[in-house]
């Protein structure tokens, strides 16, 4: 005998690919493209979108008129990603890391737009950065992409790292210009062998920061550790105490999620 079948709320699920389409997108649409992607006319997907504004799940560009996820669908998703098993673990081993070394340490996963910032702890001195819960990382101009790019699927990684060229999400303000696939190589197998990201001084000028890999069970990456602090008041050496802190900090993470 078959289950009887739940009640559902059609207009909810109705409503759902308008969302669904700005996730997969990743970036502000027009209304004839958001309702062509949710396969639905302008005129019916436009009272879903301002109920939806209402509530913060998006919001709209008052010059372009285009639409994108709002603030609340941001809350929903680091609350998601809080939840993980992984980050449940890492959290108290990144506050008590933060304790000890006294500078800023965040922790990253691997979201839709690419390596997203969902916890920071502060340092115990001001650190003037734009960097917040929410902010993605790029994946080639941060300590913290550089951690992902290198040990991600290559085509995974490569995925990222195109799309990232039009995402005003991502944090991409670069010093040079994006190296071209040779150099960017080159630069990942040395993050691999050193077991660590360096970015110094940019993006952020006057800042360092230090980025490193924590693995599970199956040997694939699922978060970055990431240290920052100013330029001169930062060990930021290959071998330094922060650097190495950092090593052993990833490695007792990884070790809880079934890591050898």
């Amino acid at each position: 005998m078959s289950a009887p079948a739940q009640r559902s709320i059609q207009s909810i699920e109705t409503g759902f690919a308008l969302l669904a389409a700005l996730v997969a997108h990743g970036k502000p649409m027009s209304l004839r493209d958001l309702s062509r992607e949710a396969q639905m006319t302008a005129a019916k997907a436009h009272p879903y979108l301002v109920s939806f504004i209402r509530v913060g799940l998006v919001q709209q560009d008052p010059v372009t008129t285009h639409y994108e996820l709002g603030p609340f669908a941001l809350q929903m998703g680091l609350a998601a990603l809080r939840g993980l098993a992984p980050v449940r673990m890492a959290l108290p081993e990144i506050t008590q890391l933060a304790n000890e070394l006294g500078h800023t340490i965040a922790l990253a996963v691997l979201g839709s737009h690419g390596p997203t910032i969902i916890h920071i702890t502060e340092a115990s001195y001001p650190v003037h950065v734009n960097l917040r819960p929410g902010t993605v990382m790029s994946m080639l101009y941060t300590a913290t992409g550089q951690v992902f790019s290198a040990w991600l699927p290559p085509k995974v990684a490569q995925h990222y790292i195109e799309r990232e060229a039009d995402d005003a999400a991502v944090v991409t303000h670069a010093l040079t210009p994006r190296p071209d696939r040779a150099t960017q190589e080159k630069l990942l197998s040395q993050v691999r062998a050193q077991h660590l990201a360096r970015a110094l001084g940019n993006p952020l000028p006057g800042i360092d920061a230090l980025s490193v890999p924590v693995f599970d069970h199956t040997g694939n990456i699922v978060q970055a550790i990431t240290a920052l602090g100013p330029t001169g008041h930062f060990d930021a050496e290959v071998d330094g105490v922060i650097a190495r802190a950092l090593r052993a900090c990833a490695d007792r993470i990884s070790t809880r999620l079934g890591h050898h």
